[in-house]
């Protein structure tokens, strides 16, 4: 029986350990050399006498943090990355909540690490304790000691009161997640990965493990090319990248601007993407600048340990449909829970709310908020049973499929209706002279906001969107911006948006 990651990376050295594992383009690590450095951080951790405890990774993206990661872990501790990019104000309440005995920086990191209130803990270099005398005796022991519901990562999402919350996974939860992910999306051992994810983000899950698992490799893409098209899609033909798992957004800013008339990906195979509604006018141009591969919507939260519902895109869609977010994987169950913890019919509304392993251990720390979203299956009052109430509001088409439809915090009460804000983006965002359309609501003024990114003019888009759209659901504000601001994750930048308009 499989109680821990490491066992992907134990087992696949033995295969190919002078395969390259993970590459940034520049610095490479083969799996015999992460193998290597995982032992040597975890015997390091062992000498200064942590066990069981969270590690503050504060490193720049690339290989050598996936070893750090992995060293956490051989030394039976759980890793907390952070980021240069991040706010300083948002590390330091990480580092605040954790109080992390170590803190597990590079060259690069050192001196901004050092700002830091840490209490306790002890900044240590990852060039030398990559160095560090394996203690072969100790690491087996801690190995052998694992069991499946320790956890393996804190990772920190953006709470609504602005304290970020610590979502704890453990090894059970992503072991299955790989295991089912993998097999949705059939990778092996030629599967060439290509990351668009910060490593901070469990969306990174999708390279840094099945690579292990099968002995494949991941590219870590430098994050300056997803603002450079052409030189994107020319970094996976170079590397002959054949999988990308990325977030739509970032899909988008490579179709949207005629990225495919000059050059397209030679080699993909597997395209999955998530975390917003992909506008199908943009799928189409994927599709058809990428006709052998497979494109899968991929949906799920951080608290259930990445994506949990997947649909295989088999069929063409109108220019107004949702791509469904399909059916959840094996060994989940989907409640849609409409008020009153009532289930929701076909075509109705409700909330989608999440049971299985795939369900986290909940906010490091934080009890109160644990208990909000962490909550007893209402459908059953036998035993104790948690699910997780995600906050999207999803239904089911005419095919039984399931379809996401917003935010509950997307939703508001407009003119006497109930208006997604989501809905009226998908909308928008299908007209031909928009690359890219977000909206917000103005609750004081009682005004849409919608912000885009096209070629029209703001009084084009408007007269265009009066016939696809009722009138409750109308922008009653049009801002015209010459590029979206995006996440670190290439997410729509929501909070930026919103300051930007207050500013106004």
């Amino acid at each position: 029986m499989q109680n821990n990651v490491l066992n992907y990376l134990y087992n696949t050295v033995t295969k190919y350990p002078d395969k390259t594992a993970y590459s940034d383009g520049e610095v490479s690590l083969t799996f015999k050399e992460v193998y290597e450095q995982c032992r040597a951080v975890g015997s390091f951790l062992i000498s200064r006498g942590v066990y069981k405890k969270p590690i503050v990774i504060f490193m720049q993206r690339g290989p050598k943090e996936i070893s750090a990661f992995l060293g956490t872990v051989a030394g039976g501790c759980f890793y907390v990355p952070v980021d240069e990019e991040m706010p300083v104000g948002r590390i330091q309440l990480i580092l605040d909540n954790v109080k992390s005995p170590i803190i597990i920086c590079d060259r690069e990191t050192e001196e901004t690490a050092k700002k830091f209130n840490i209490g306790q803990g002890e900044i240590v270099l990852y060039e030398d304790i990559s160095l560090y005398s394996e203690n072969a005796e100790a690491l087996d022991k801690i190995y052998r000691a694992a069991i499946d519901i320790d956890p393996i990562y804190i990772v920190f999402t953006s709470g609504s009161t602005g304290i970020p919350k610590g979502v704890a996974a453990c090894h059970r939860s992503v072991i299955e997640y790989i295991e089912q992910l993998s097999e949705i999306l059939e990778f092996n051992e030629n599967t060439v990965f290509g990351n668009q994810t910060p490593l901070y983000f469990d969306a990174s899950l999708k390279e840094i493990y099945p690579t292990l698992k099968f002995g494949a490799t991941a590219y870590i893409i430098p994050k300056k090319l997803f603002s450079i098209p052409m030189a994107l899609v020319d970094y996976l033909n170079r590397h002959g990248i054949n999988t990308i798992c990325w977030v739509v957004s970032a899909l988008t800013m490579v179709s949207a601007f005629g990225t495919f008339k000059e050059i397209k990906p030679l080699y993909l195979k597997t395209v999955a993407f998530g975390s917003e509604l992909f506008p199908v006018k943009q799928l189409r141009l994927w599709q058809e600048a990428a006709p052998e591969a497979k494109f899968t919507n991929l949906y799920g939260p951080t608290e259930c340990t990445g994506m949990c519902c997947y649909y295989h895109v088999e069929r063409d869609f109108a220019d107004n449909e949702l791509i469904p977010i399909g059916r959840p994987f094996p060994n989940r169950e989907i409640l849609l829970l409409k008020d009153g913890n009532v289930p929701a019919e076909k075509g109705e509304d409700g909330e989608i709310c999440v049971r299985g392993t795939a369900v986290t251990l909940g906010y490091y720390n934080d009890p109160e908020r644990t208990a909000k979203a962490f909550v007893q299956n209402p459908l059953n009052n036998a035993y104790p049973e948690l699910i997780y109430r995600t906050g999207d509001i999803g239904r089911y088409n005419e095919a039984g499929e399931l379809v996401f439809v917003s935010r509950l915090d997307h939703q508001i009460k407009h003119m006497g209706h109930r208006v997604e804000l989501g809905e009226v983006e998908v909308n928008i965002a299908m007209l031909p002279g928009v690359q890219m359309a977000a909206c917000l609501y103005d609750s004081a003024k009682k005004k849409i906001v919608l912000y885009y990114v096209g070629k029209m003019t703001e009084a084009e888009l408007a007269a265009e969107a009066r016939p696809k759209l009722p009138r409750y659901m109308l922008p009653n504000k049009i801002i015209k911006l010459s590029q979206m601001p995006l996440t670190a994750n290439q997410k729509i930048n929501r909070v930026k948006l919103k300051e930007m308009y207050e500013q106004k």
